[in-house]
């Protein structure tokens, strides 16, 4: 087994493989002929692959200027957020969903480039205080949330964490607890995709978990043998207490590849001080400062985790748990300080993915017309004889003839 060190010395080998496609571009005239010893510029626009954080505080600050400065932050960095659809807060009273919120939320993700995934469908915990006690009635009022929710969205989200933390929901006391220790956890997963895929066959849906454990496993299992829907494995990571060895995450990649649908690290808590008093991060604390010491250990983890998860081929996002200090749990678990002012991870993240994972290449073609390039898998411009188009680069070799790039 590789040690911690040895798995990240070898991600850079492993990123060039899984990560980059080879391109080549024709340019042609009207007639077919090819141009050559042309100038050809290229230009990334956007990562496949899918670098996130939650995004609750969206239009919530109280000045115009902070809520200006969080969307700029947030969208220079990252391409990848989750909306809060937790139950009781999206439906305080019975059958009065706040989809006002939420369309706001959703479609200014769209206007700013951004993919969302909803969170979450079903859950344990925050549950309404009128949720209905008689399982036959909680069910039909679960099967009609999820319906709703996601033929509502279809469209604008068509991703959603479809039931979270399911292998723990049996040992809480209110309806949705029972619901799943009644029924069993993978019979409870399985109804809630089930319902999630029938209100958008399109939609990616997730089960995912904080229980990294046999359990889970044994949950997946399960479902893949039902045939159930579920098209990524959640993995959540909260490392309130301690960072993970590296060959931990790595582990864990390993283990739960063997599923075949790609992988999401959810919720990634890493952070940059410790509490002055107890360290029980399950209270919301006020007394949890960032520090320059844990600023500068929270970004050197950091930079290894991305890159030993960036380069494991079963992986397709990494979501951040949150944004700003201060509001997950009260902890500094943020990529910028509370103040919104950037931290040392902020800024080694947006050098390694905007920076080092990017790529801009120029050049002319050759004696066929033609233009060769390895990149980053994403979304890229290419100019050429006044010309200005749009591609797709994927996993292998992609050849694009410039005739057929859609044109802006």
């Amino acid at each position: 087994m590789l040690s911690s060190e040895g798995i990240v010395e070898s991600a850079n080998e492993r990123i060039q493989k899984y990560r980059m496609g080879d391109v080549l571009i024709s340019v042609k005239d009207g007639a077919g002929k090819p141009i050559i010893d042309t100038e050809i510029e290229v230009q990334q626009v956007n990562h496949g692959f899918l670098f996130g954080c939650n995004i609750f505080m969206l239009g919530r600050y109280k000045e115009d200027k902070q809520n200006e400065t969080y969307e700029e932050l947030f969208t220079k960095l990252l391409n990848y957020a989750t909306l809060p659809f937790y139950w009781g807060g999206f439906e305080r009273e019975p059958d009065k969903p706040d989809y006002e919120r939420l369309d706001w939320m959703a479609k200014r993700c769209q206007e700013l480039g951004i993919v969302t995934k909803g969170h979450p469908l079903i859950w344990h915990e925050v549950v309404p205080s009128w949720t209905p006690n008689d399982m036959t009635v909680l069910e039909d009022r679960l099967r009609n949330r999820v319906t709703e929710i996601v033929q509502h969205y279809r469209g604008i989200v068509d991703k959603w964490d479809a039931i979270n933390e399911a292998t723990v929901s049996a040992r809480f006391d209110n309806p949705v607890g029972k619901w799943v220790k009644k029924y069993g956890d993978d019979v409870c997963v399985g109804l809630s995709l089930d319902w999630a895929h029938k209100a958008n066959p399109d939609a990616i849906l997730l089960v995912n978990d904080f229980n990294i454990s046999p359990a889970y496993e044994r949950q997946l299992e399960r479902l893949k043998n039902a045939q159930k829907p579920f098209g990524a494995i959640g993995i959540q990571s909260h490392m309130h207490r301690e960072t993970w060895p590296l060959s931990r995450a790595w582990e864990i990649c390993e283990t739960y590849k063997r599923f075949d649908v790609p992988l999401h690290f959810t919720e990634l808590t890493v952070l940059s001080g410790k509490p002055k008093t107890d360290n029980d991060w399950h209270k919301h604390r006020t007394d949890w400062p960032t520090t320059t010491e844990g600023e500068k250990s929270q970004m050197e983890f950091v930079q290894n985790l991305y890159r030993l998860l960036f380069s494991h081929p079963a992986m397709e996002a990494i979501t951040w748990w949150d944004f700003p200090d201060g509001c997950w749990q009260g902890a500094p678990a943020g990529l910028v300080r509370a103040d919104l002012s950037t931290k040392p991870v902020y800024e080694r993240l947006l050098e390694t993915i905007k920076v080092e994972w990017w790529t801009q290449s120029k050049g002319k073609t050759n004696g066929k017309g033609e233009y060769s390039f390895r990149g980053f898998c994403g979304d890229y411009s290419v100019r050429v004889c006044g010309m200005k188009g749009n591609f797709k680069i994927s996993r292998g070799e992609n050849h694009w003839d410039i005739k057929q790039i859609p044109s802006v």
